[in-house]
């Protein structure tokens, strides 16, 4: 085995990888031998055919299969030893490879391309200059804040008459053009009828102001045009509802009304735990924190954009591109043209430029992310999970098995790698670059984000 390298500039070379008869033989004779003691054949007691009927229908898809475990391993290990920081994968080249002949050759070599990662230099420093937007926490938007918690914290409570916005349970009879039952027509007891997504205004206005206990004469179909939707309602199969007239007596049995919670110490420990917030004030104070956090999250993150941006287009460095499309077309066979290529490629690599300078400056200034640091990181991401469904108070044993079952999944702990990285960059960022603090409007913040 010999594996030798031909630089052909900065950015491409060229590695070739003898293997000699004495490298697979062994490997191969012993899987010939394995086949022969189970191979049956017409004629032959079990493992008693002759070796070279198993060498003639064996040897070359083992050799090849071997050659292959051969090259793949060395040059892994050869990439390796050697410390070259290449893009994408090795490919055989076109021009010096020649086709091997398994069936006389003992000997073979195969080429491959390869494309090195540039060496370049990242610089931030003070003369760096971004914005750096943060949200304006006025009284309006703690109001709407504060009522988006009342409403998360009501309940349904029963009212006798029908508004815009209730559920109506009703029983439901069909009738026919006369007015009258219809025979074999379609019957309920307990249907649930939400008002707010009636779509004929006719039907909702007259809906709207009833009271339990009213019987009305409507057209279902009007009012609910979806037959998946009509099906629920009339807990009847969608086939059977399908292109016939739907004028149904509807009966009032009760209304129900999401009603918000009031501002008061109920609400507080429903929302942030029993006592964790005594006044109004604390309240609306809790608000303002968790808003000024939930926006630093994306201030961050557009500062970081506004970073990348301007590494970019500064740290200047070439790519071997045209190893670069050649990889991405033969990886992605069948999966993309070349007409796609082209349209897409500068967004690959404007991408791997990114993420080329990002791991410069991870070397440069010695950003580690930590286990721990990590699985803090699960946690925090599965109590906002949990708040979500308004549990606030998941003891410290069972967050610990949460976050440990979320980390065995490779993705989800791939994942948080990344986000840990990204923040210890953007502190940096944060620590070495010139900021300008801008406060905006939620609004205006928002729109911060729409083209991305």
């Amino acid at each position: 085995m010999n594996i030798t390298r031909e630089t052909k500039d900065d950015l491409n070379a060229i590695i070739k990888v003898e293997v000699k008869k004495e490298d697979y033989e062994q490997q191969v004779n012993e899987k010939l031998k394995e086949y022969k003691k189970n191979a049956r054949f017409d004629g032959f007691r079990p493992g008693m055919a002759p070796m070279g009927l198993i060498r003639r229908l064996y040897r070359k898809p083992l050799l090849l299969e071997e050659i292959n475990r051969i090259v793949s391993e060395s040059l892994t290990r050869y990439i390796k030893d050697e410390e070259l920081n290449i893009l994408g994968e090795p490919l055989p080249n076109k021009e010096l490879q020649e086709t091997p002949d398994f069936d006389n050759q003992e000997d073979f070599e195969f080429v491959f391309d390869i494309a090195i990662a540039p060496d370049f230099e990242v610089n931030i420093s003070k003369r760096d200059k971004l914005p750096y937007y943060e949200i304006d926490v006025d009284d309006e938007m703690l109001d709407k804040y504060a009522d988006s918690y009342a409403n998360r914290f009501g309940e349904s409570v029963e009212v006798q008459e029908v508004g815009d916005n209730d559920i109506i349970t009703a029983s439901l009879t069909q009738i026919s053009e006369n007015g009258e039952p219809a025979e074999g027509g379609i019957q309920t007891e307990d249907s649930t009828l939400s008002v707010s997504v009636i779509k004929d205004e006719d039907i909702k206005k007259e809906i709207a102001g009833s009271k339990t206990g009213d019987i009305l004469t409507i057209d279902l179909r009007k009012a609910y045009p979806n037959d998946t939707e009509l099906s629920k309602i009339l807990n009847t199969d969608k086939e059977k509802i399908e292109n016939i007239q739907l004028h149904f007596q509807l009966k009032i049995n009760s209304v129900s009304r999401w009603e918000k919670a009031e501002i008061n110490q109920e609400l507080f420990d429903k929302a942030f735990g029993e006592g964790k917030v005594k006044s109004e004030e604390e309240f609306r104070k809790r608000i303002a924190d968790e808003i000024s956090f939930h926006y630093s999250r994306q201030s961050d993150y557009k500062l970081l954009v506004d970073f990348r941006e301007k590494m970019i287009n500064k740290t200047k460095f070439d790519l071997p591109e045209d190893f670069l499309k050649r990889w991405l077309l033969e990886s992605n066979e069948k999966k993309i043209t070349e007409e796609q290529l082209e349209k897409e490629f500068p967004e690959f690599v404007k991408g791997l430029r990114w993420q080329l300078i990002q791991d410069k400056i991870i070397g440069k200034f010695g950003l580690k992310v930590e286990k721990e640091e990590v699985e803090d990181l699960a946690k925090e991401h599965l109590k906002m999970q949990f708040r979500q469904y308004g549990m606030t108070d998941i003891g410290d044993e069972h967050l610990d098995n949460y976050a440990a079952e979320m980390l065995k999944k490779e993705d989800e702990r791939r994942k948080l790698y990344e986000q840990k990285f990204q923040e210890k960059i953007i502190e940096l960022v944060k620590n070495s670059v010139n900021l300008n603090p801008k406060k905006l409007k939620e609004e205006e913040f928002a729109g911060l984000f729409r083209d991305e």
